[in-house]
């Protein structure tokens, strides 16, 4: 139950945050402003979802008002002690949830394995997102069912796992309903499940491919306000988007674009500086064309 009541708060905070004097005054965040009782709901409009025991190598379904999520693995891990498994999100029409970086109002997906037994580690992947205006405020996200990777890292390779996770996520639609699940999976059990398995596969071939040179980004100099990035990708220019990751503390604008010597650049507005030095390999970026997506580090402006 603290657990709840602590995402709650974080949720809340969030979505406050918008609504605050000096926040208003800043031009840059005028897109993410919504309405006070929009505000209100978003913050105790919660949702503590329930699930039934484990089946398979995947969990039950835990149900809310706009959607369901579960915990699916490929129930057998590899000889280094990593297992691979998603959270399937399967939303109802017209709802929505958001990507590792939403924007100022949106709450992006977390997973805690604190109650997991053997396990130490749970990463999350992202397919590539879509940028969105919903009339409240711009945000990078999903409209759609989306299943995210997440690779699982053993404590001990040789003996069972148990996958025991608490799962906290925004699903939206005009109101936000705070999603908190409990999700317990036994991978041994039914470990050859050849459904989960297919899921979890599909999952991963949805990913955004490793950046290169034809097809990625990279910065160029700017200024303490703005962070600046060149990009190059196949296709027209008016239909490639840029997502920047504003973690470690950084928090950003959304970009505008321009096409200057035949160069597409997007100028992305810095709101929020870390107050100490970043220890980490860089901000997360995809990018983003109607036929593929690619995914990369840029250096911390």
């Amino acid at each position: 139950m603290d657990r709840l009541r602590f995402s709650l708060e974080q949720f809340q905070e969030k979505c406050v945050a918008v609504f605050r004097p000096e926040l208003r005054k800043n031009k840059e965040l005028e897109r993410f402003r919504v309405s006070e009782k929009i505000g209100t709901a978003l913050g105790f409009a919660a949702l503590m979802a329930t699930s039934l025991p484990a089946a398979a190598s995947s969990s039950a379904w835990a149900d809310s008002e706009g959607g369901r999520v579960r915990l699916v693995t490929t129930g057998t891990p590899d000889a280094s002690g990593q297992l691979i498994g998603a959270l399937h999100i399967e939303l109802k029409p017209g709802w929505k949830t958001y990507w590792r970086d939403p924007g100022a109002s949106g709450v992006p997906p977390q997973i805690d394995i604190t109650k997991a037994i053997n396990v130490t580690k749970a990463e999350l992947s992202y397919p590539a997102p879509g940028r969105h205006d919903d009339g409240y405020g711009s945000w990078a996200g999903y409209d759609r069912t989306v299943t995210l990777p997440i690779t699982f890292t053993l404590a001990k390779p040789g003996e069972n796992a148990i996958i025991d996770a608490g799962v906290f996520l925004g699903i939206c639609q005009t109101i936000c309903i705070p999603l908190q699940a409990q999700l317990k999976v036994d991978p041994a059990e039914d470990a050859g499940n050849a459904e989960d398995a297919e899921l979890v596969e599909t999952a991963l071939a949805s990913l955004p491919q490793r950046s290169s040179a034809a097809f990625g980004a990279k910065t160029q100099p700017g200024d303490k306000d703005r962070l600046v990035v060149e990009a190059t990708a196949p296709g027209e220019a008016k239909r490639i988007d840029l997502f920047v990751a504003g973690e470690q503390g950084y928090l950003f604008g959304a970009p505008t674009r321009a096409e200057k010597e035949g160069k597409l650049v997007f100028s992305i507005p810095i709101l929020g500086r870390p107050g100490k030095a970043v220890q980490g390999a860089g901000l997360p970026y995809t990018l983003t064309t109607p036929s593929g997506a690619v995914e990369g580090l840029l250096p911390y402006p």
